[in-house]
């Protein structure tokens, strides 16, 4: 590339790291606030969810990359526009290629991330993700809890508790066996052995509803019990978003192989929609990249509402060339026209 390719190359690439970094980082602000709601609820400490919202970015970056692009080659050319750069570049006698090659260098780049990052690394990591926040959701450390929200041990028992200086205080109970049961103890302590918790209490009673509607009473200055942990079913995970490429071929999933392959040509024809009715009819002017943004938006939006609906294979193929048919329509359009 000359000087010229390079420096529109360069503005182009600095445009979309500027739009990746303030789009991504407010996506993975909200998951990760999203995401604090599980470590208020049980308690999971900050670290753990940092580390469980980072496992989000790749998919993150995956789903919000079409529109920095588009955002991103938008804000690049209206601002050389505004700066008569591009004015410079065609009144120094130099045709559309001195654009299409950097484009076509940036657009390569872009769809080779998009492949990589959709049929391989965002599926992988994406299923570390599910997996650890099954791990945290149905994972109760109680050296980490600082103080406890009724925590659900199992379908039968619910405790509550306050914690100070790694002691347990105020600890209450309430189970479920042949009766209903309510214990309250001033302090204690809580150990995991195996499969079971282990509780130590010290001064308090216990609360027995019976059968004829009385309640019995039973006061204590030492009272041990255990409860079974909660018995989760085993991890089945049967989100297609975290299946990669091969994943895909071995289970014959042809229409999720469609969703990526799809999800990667679409950025051609958002190049191509750019470099046949922007470039090579000089519309850099704010109306021209707006029908730009709104038209490649809702090829993107329409898409997503396709693939989150239950279709099938034939007929995802069928509105992919249904797409294609419309793209073609619109160049040799754009062709005509040009030509006149």
């Amino acid at each position: 590339m000359n000087k010229i390719n390079f420096y529109i190359f360069n503005e182009l690439f600095r445009g979309f790291l500027l739009i990746l970094f303030i789009f991504l980082s407010i996506a993975w602000l909200l998951q990760f606030t999203r995401l604090m709601s599980i470590s208020n609820l049980l308690q999971i400490d900050t670290l753990s969810i940092l580390t469980l919202s980072i496992y989000l970015v790749p998919n993150l970056f995956t789903v919000i990359l079409p529109f920095i692009v588009i955002i991103g080659i938008s804000i690049t050319f209206i601002k050389l526009f505004k700066d008569r750069e591009i004015i410079t570049i065609y009144t120094l006698g130099l045709n559309t290629k001195s654009i299409k090659k950097p484009l076509f260098v940036f657009s390569f780049i872009i769809i080779l991330l998009s492949i990589i990052f959709n049929f391989y690394l965002s599926p992988n990591i994406y299923e570390k993700f599910k997996l650890n926040e099954y791990e945290l959701r149905n994972t109760i450390d109680f050296e980490k809890i600082i103080f406890s929200n009724f925590i659900e041990l199992n379908k039968n028992t619910i405790i509550d508790f306050k914690k100070n200086n790694n002691q347990f205080e105020d600890i209450f109970i309430n189970y479920k066996d042949e009766k209903e049961n309510i214990i309250f103890a001033k302090n204690g302590s809580i150990k995991k052995e195996g499969g079971n918790y282990l509780f130590s209490l010290n001064n308090g009673f216990k609360l027995t509803l019976l059968k004829n509607g009385n309640i019995e009473k039973l006061e204590f200055e030492r009272y041990n019990i255990e409860f079974k942990d909660q018995e989760f079913k085993k991890y089945n995970n049967q989100d297609k978003n975290t299946s990669n490429f091969f994943e895909d071929l071995e289970f014959e999933d042809y229409l999720n192989i469609s969703y990526k392959f799809y999800d990667s040509f679409i950025f051609i024809l958002i190049f191509c929609f750019f470099y046949f009715y922007n470039i090579k009819k000089y519309k850099f002017d704010i109306k021209n990249i707006l029908i730009f943004i709104l038209s490649s938006t809702s090829i993107l939006i329409l898409n997503q509402i396709i693939k989150n609906v239950n279709t099938s294979l034939i007929f995802y193929i069928f509105f992919t060339f249904a797409y294609l048919f419309l793209f073609l329509i619109f160049y040799y359009y754009i062709q005509f026209k040009t030509s006149e």
